[in-house]
């Protein structure tokens, strides 16, 4: 077994998106070759209504697939195809836009006015950047919870992990996304298939990632390790890209850790950019918009 060193330690920068809404992006629009198929994350945590109540209204995608996964307050959505809901704690929405889509989300807090989670970009293929627009909406009991011996908890939200199947299925990247906690003090390995793209975002508790030299601390918020509510300052949220390796070590600080655990098998192919319309080529977004 091989640790996975740590390549890059990344602290999210604060952004605004939509009609206004502040958020912190932890990488995206740039050179993203080293997260491929990943395109994008962003942290959507505040508990200032007035930050986040204008939403993203409607809006295109194209030629990729955009997961929402909330973890305190609600998004009310709905897109072209006459799909439309409200996903809310520990809810996910995978959309493949595909071909095409409009949709919005508008965000709304929770009783306290706080809102949490987070949105990530997969790539298509060139194979599927046309294909036809899916949606999928995952209910917070559907997602299965592996609790293993020493108290570490994953919600498997796509992939199988620990014996554990995600509900989201038919996703290009054949991706992994896994919620974690790792208790106080506890040490832990996770296996992460060696041809993948990982990385993992810290959101609560704090901790040591092991590199294969020295473990590299993650100065996080101190708040509990299942605690959801947005840190007194936003900019203490950091993102670990993963090298090589087949398994990733953690050290659980004493407040424990949480952290978003996400790989993804690269797709290797030219990206295009055009805002959230992602082909191969300038070519190809010219012809597109």
């Amino acid at each position: 077994m091989s640790i996975r060193p740590v390549r890059r330690l990344i602290t999210s920068k604060p952004t605004l998106e939509g009609a206004g809404v502040h958020l912190r992006r932890a990488f995206g629009f740039d050179n993203t070759s080293e997260f491929d198929p990943f395109l994008l994350l962003d942290d959507f945590r505040n508990d200032i209504p007035d930050d986040y109540l204008a939403g993203f209204p409607w809006h295109p995608h194209r030629g990729i697939e955009t997961i929402t996964y909330v973890l305190a307050g609600t998004v009310e959505h709905g897109d072209s195809m006459g799909n439309n809901g409200i996903i809310s704690s520990g809810d996910v929405q995978w959309m493949t836009a595909g071909s095409g889509i409009i949709h919005q989300e508008m965000p709304k807090g929770d009783a306290g006015g706080s809102m949490h989670g987070f949105q990530l970009w997969a790539n298509l293929p060139s194979s599927l950047k046309m294909t036809k627009p899916r949606y999928q909406e995952v209910k917070a009991l559907e997602i299965p919870i592996v609790t293993d011996d020493d108290g570490t908890q994953v919600r498997v939200v796509c992939g199988n992990f620990w014996g554990k199947t995600g509900p989201v299925d038919g996703i290009a990247a054949d991706p992994m996304y896994l919620d974690v906690s790792v208790a106080p003090g506890r040490r832990k390995t996770l296996p992460v298939e060696t041809t993948r793209h990982a990385f993992a975002y810290v959101f609560a508790g704090s901790g040591k990632f092991c590199n294969a030299s020295e473990p590299l601390a993650v100065p996080t918020e101190s708040v509990g390790w299942l605690d959801t509510t947005p840190p007194a300052a936003a900019n203490n949220r950091s993102l670990l890209l993963f090298d090589r390796g087949d398994e990733v070590i953690v050290q659980a600080g004493d407040d424990g850790i949480r952290f978003l655990l996400v790989s993804g098998k690269p797709i290797e192919e030219p990206v295009a950019w055009y805002g959230p319309i992602v082909m191969n080529t300038q070519q190809q977004l010219q012809r597109d918009i």
